[in-house]
């Protein structure tokens, strides 16, 4: 079973020159992905021009994964806690209610391209860490790279939940197959280019939901990026 969500689907709001576009939308009760897809709560896209700052992250416990596509990300928190993620990073967060977190483009000049997944926690009281990892355009081509797992395999960033994160770059014509384990979904995104799956044709800022399938396979049309969440 396939779920659409088109990019021009999503929620998309503009503030100052700042363009966001949420592809689960919590406060739309006629949305049947309002809540998110399983415990993939949140997948937000955001492009930052110099020096903004970015919406701030729920203030309720959750692990977040973050990606910076283009530019970098200055974070920092009530604790005194920051630091710069850089274009090719991924970081994996935990948030609470108790920490106020502040995120914004780290340049005076150039612009930022951020996504952010949320994932619902299993347990709460855990503490508000984070890691932080660089993935290479060469570890990502052509395959889909892990990037984050609840036992950090092959180096990826640990996370709590029973879900897998992987980033793929493909180029035009390479086909990807992506085995699921029964019982488990998976969401498809992709970053940029455009891809097919099955009877589908999938361009950037689109999503798709798998259930009861034996396998996500996709073929890229263009160069493409894409991300895809493998969950219980």
């Amino acid at each position: 079973m396939i779920t659409l969500r088109r990019a021009t689907r999503r929620h998309h709001v503009r503030r100052r020159r700042q363009d966001t576009w949420n592809t689960f939308r919590p406060l739309d009760d006629s949305d049947p992905l309002a809540l998110g897809f399983g415990a993939l709560e949140t997948l937000d896209e955001s492009c930052l021009p110099p020096d903004a700052s970015i919406a701030p992250h729920p203030r309720h416990e959750a692990e977040i994964v973050t990606y910076v596509l283009k530019g970098s990300l200055a974070q920092g928190d009530s604790n005194g806690r920051s630091g710069v993620i850089n274009a090719g990073e991924f970081q994996r967060m935990i948030t609470g209610r108790s920490v106020r977190r502040s995120e914004r483009n780290a340049s005076q000049t150039d612009w930022a391209h951020v996504f952010r997944m949320s994932l619902r926690p299993r347990e709460s009281g855990l503490d508000c860490t984070h890691e932080q990892k660089l993935f290479s355009v060469a570890e990502r081509r052509g395959v889909l790279c892990v990037v984050a797992s609840p036992d950090g395999r092959k180096g990826s960033l640990h996370i709590h939940e029973d879900a897998l994160i992987y980033s793929g770059i493909l180029d035009v014509g390479q086909h990807l197959i992506h085995e699921l384990s029964q019982g488990r979904i998976a969401w498809l995104h992709v970053v940029r280019g455009e891809v097919t799956l099955g009877d589908l044709v999938l361009a950037t800022g689109d999503g798709v939901g798998i259930t009861a399938e034996l396998a996500v396979s996709f073929t890229a049309r263009e160069a493409t990026e894409a991300l895809l969440v493998d969950l219980a």
